[in-house]
């Protein structure tokens, strides 16, 4: 079949083998949505770029070669989102893995050892000495953000800053340490 110029033409060729395209489509990707979606990409290719195709072109041809490489496409964009959902699974595993082991691990009578309470002190002494004085509000004296940023004439944006900034500091710190971290965290 050579080349289909004209709008009469294209929409016999369209009506003739749309469900030939889509059912070659489907039986590569599996997904009927996807390979209608593809075939008509395909069709719609080749109708604006008719201009550009050699007189001679067998059109069943060239659009069946097009409608074979979005199929690739299609096919290798699944293989990586499998293959980052695996990845999502995997890493979700590993922490979950990570949260079990700690909690296992974990000893109360640990997160209020003289070694843990030296660390967190000296920590905080070598932080600047705003942020200091903002966590020592937060987690010591418990006062609200909107408490400290009224105290200190700060917004509680800059406040929430040197909390995270302090709780950074505090967390490479007690790494070693890490369900004495979270305990120090949610409970102080």
């Amino acid at each position: 079949m050579d080349k289909v110029c004209d709008l009469q033409g294209f929409t016999q060729f369209f009506n003739d083998y749309r469900s030939r395209f889509t059912h070659f489509a489907y039986s590569y990707v599996g997904d009927k949505m996807a390979a209608e979606d593809i075939v008509l990409e395909s069709l719609m290719s080749y109708w604006e770029n008719r201009s550009t195709i050699h007189p001679d072109s067998n059109t069943r041809a060239y659009v069946l070669t097009i409608v074979k490489n979005r199929c690739l496409n299609y096919l290798n964009h699944q293989r990586v989102r499998q293959s980052a959902e695996e990845y999502l699974l995997k890493a979700e595993e590993w922490e979950l893995d990570l949260h079990i082991n700690s909690l296992k691990a974990f000893e109360p009578d640990q997160v209020f050892s003289e070694e843990i309470q030296q660390i967190v002190e000296d920590t905080l002494n070598k932080l600047p000495e705003q942020t200091r004085l903002i966590f020592i509000k937060s987690r010591y004296e418990n006062y609200s953000h909107k408490q400290i940023a009224e105290e200190m004439g700060l917004s509680t944006k800059s406040v929430e800053f040197h909390i995270t900034k302090a709780l950074k500091v505090l967390r490479i710190a007690l790494k070693d340490y890490f369900p004495a971290f979270l305990w120090y965290v949610f409970f102080n």
